[in-house]
């Protein structure tokens, strides 16, 4: 509500002291209401048709902060913002000394359908499917590790955004009953999500939480400028969302998931997902109730893992729902825009709530969002 109609509600008619109290409760609400908000968001393929429709709803942990970003974020974020580096930062970024050793595989290039013609949330802009061509790359075979971040902040003395902002989202579920007690906030359309102060990449859930048993989990709370200051560092860059589905299929043709069209086929689970009923249970038939060891499942065709389930996964693109069908070469999205596209869903990722651990699924966020499943992973055009 704005303020014309806070003062409405309270009508003179009422005694002093209670349209005093009726007033201020309506402006505490109205600051919290604006305080934390999940814009643009859309969810999973069994929802109502609202949600579907992208109308309502908060599909996939697409909690975006509100009003962090001083500038609009199409300057702050353009590509020429983050190529034109000082050459203070350009010296930081781009010291050599720890970066840590991380197997990539070369990804030949080629053509594919992206896309498709069946989406599972057409309000994602998963269609039209159309041909792209890319060229060669090499891909990072696992998520960007705690240990590897470690490494990159240790070496350069980095502050994430999440640091910064002095907060990020946090699954509820995974929260001790310390920090829940201390949060009077959370996302309307998804109160699973928690606005968590002190969650950041080394404390995941929190003041009270560490990565010192999960040093060879995905990093999380990583906005997408945290990502590209990492791979700056290690001398890569983020995939476009083209070389990462093109990636992500495998070389299979019009496929759901990297390894066919069944989830679980012969009974084994590919990726870290969730089972059983979002969001109140999580059975971990998989092994895992939150993030996993990177690699811990299955390859696919090219050798990569994790590349749906796990953590979300950033890509260099600004999101767009409208897609030319000609063909393309090494498209890479709008020259700007307000949001960042990701991949790959995460272990958050069931069907009745985030159908997104897809090939073709994606969904956005604004640059400077971070989030308890949230990560990503390098590309470059040479070997390291």
């Amino acid at each position: 509500r704005d303020f014309a109609e806070v003062s409405t509600t309270c009508g003179f008619s009422e005694p002093c002291s209670a349209r005093m109290l009726r007033c201020f409760a309506l402006l505490l609400i109205c600051v919290c209401a604006n305080k934390v908000r999940c814009l643009h968001s859309s969810c999973g393929a069994e929802q109502e048709p609202a949600a579907r429709q992208g109308a309502a709803g908060c599909g996939c942990g697409n909690v975006k902060r509100a009003a962090a970003v001083e500038r609009d974020p199409a300057i702050k974020y353009s590509r020429d913002t983050n190529e034109r580096r000082s050459g203070r930062e350009d010296s930081l970024l781009n010291h050599n000394k720890m970066i840590p050793s991380v197997k990539m595989v070369l990804i030949s290039g080629g053509g594919f359908l992206m896309g498709t013609d069946n989406p599972g949330i057409p309000a994602d802009g998963e269609g039209p499917q159309r041909p792209v061509h890319v060229d060669s790359f090499y891909m990072d075979i696992q998520e960007v590790t705690n240990r590897q971040f470690q490494s990159f902040v240790n070496a350069t003395g980095y502050v994430t955004e999440a640091e910064k902002f002095g907060d990020s989202f946090v699954f509820e579920g995974l929260l001790s009953e310390t920090v829940k007690n201390q949060i009077s906030q959370a996302v309307a359309a998804a109160p699973w999500w928690l606005p968590v102060k002190g969650a950041n990449w080394r404390h995941p859930e929190g003041p009270d939480s560490n990565i010192m048993d999960r040093l060879e989990h995905p990093v999380l709370h990583v906005s997408w400028a945290d990502a590209v200051a990492y791979c700056s560092w290690a001398n890569k860059r983020l995939p476009t969302e083209a070389e990462w589905e093109y990636a992500c299929r495998g070389g299979l043709k019009d496929r759901l998931y990297p390894w066919g069209n069944k989830l679980n086929p012969k009974g084994r689970h590919y990726a870290n997902l969730w089972q059983g009923d979002f969001p109140t249970h999580n059975s971990g038939e998989d092994g895992y109730i939150q993030t996993s060891p990177v690699m811990s499942f299955p390859p696919n065709n090219f050798g990569l893992y994790d590349m749906v389930g796990n953590a979300w996964e950033w890509t260099s693109d600004w999101w767009t729902v409208h897609h030319t069908t000609h063909q393309q070469h090494n498209p890479k999205g709008p020259t700007t825009g307000t949001d960042k596209v990701k991949k790959g869903g995460s272990y958050m990722c069931h069907k009745s709530y985030c159908y997104r651990y897809r090939c073709a699924a994606r969904s956005q966020n604004t640059p400077d969002s971070s989030a308890s499943n949230l990560g990503f992973r390098c590309v470059s055009q040479e070997q390291h």
